[in-house]
């Protein structure tokens, strides 16, 4: 979350970044509500991210984050308007792993807390109708953070090539990069926001 929050920052052109997990934790939009949250999913550590949306199991899911700086299209477009985009792309993406995988148009919404649970308009959701992808969306001075879910595992393998296939989409011409991470603005995110019960806990 920290890492997200820096990127966008200090971004300077679009960045698609992809991570893992380590050990089990579960993620709650800007504006939920955690004593709910908990009581669904026991056991696991929290955060709360910068970004809206429900309560997300990062225990089995694909985990991507897009920024997009000020001055970027995608930065200037409105939240549905970015939102169809990004998961237009990740539906090419995941067309060979899986079949049938369209945008939702929002008629199967529910309201529930656990994101999986709610496919909202543009959402991706599986040939059964099972939600597949969702994300939550935050824009700053400095552009467009979009933090986003598959609940689907996959190889590290097919980690890199959901990663190609969705940059592919995304941009025209791109490249991998290995960022030089500023320890001690993490840190101090980290100690402000990420690992402080006072944001945890926030209402």
């Amino acid at each position: 979350m920290a890492v997200d929050e820096w990127l966008l920052e200090t971004a300077k052109a679009p960045v698609l970044r992809v991570y893992q997990w380590r050990g089990e934790w579960a993620t709650l939009g800007y504006f939920g509500d955690l004593g709910p949250a908990r009581d669904t999913l026991p056991g696991v550590s929290w955060v709360r991210r910068w970004t809206g949306g429900g309560v997300v199991d990062h225990r089995a899911d694909w985990t991507y984050s897009v920024v997009a700086p000020s001055g970027e299209a995608l930065a200037g477009w409105r939240g549905a308007q970015s939102y169809r985009r990004i998961h237009e792309a990740l539906v090419v993406a995941l067309q060979d792993e899986q079949r049938g995988v369209h945008l939702s148009a929002g008629e199967a919404q529910t309201g529930a807390t656990m994101c999986f649970d709610n496919p909202v308009n543009h959402d991706l959701v599986a040939a059964d109708g099972r939600k597949l992808a969702g994300a939550g969306q935050r824009r700053t001075r400095h552009g467009l953070l979009h933090q986003g879910s598959v609940a689907a595992v996959c190889t590290e393998a097919g980690s890199r090539q959901r990663a190609v296939s969705l940059a592919a989409g995304l941009a025209t011409a791109w490249e991998m990069r290995d960022f030089q991470i500023p320890q001690a603005r993490i840190t101090e995110l980290v100690r402000e926001r990420y690992a402080n019960d006072a944001w945890t806990w926030r209402r």
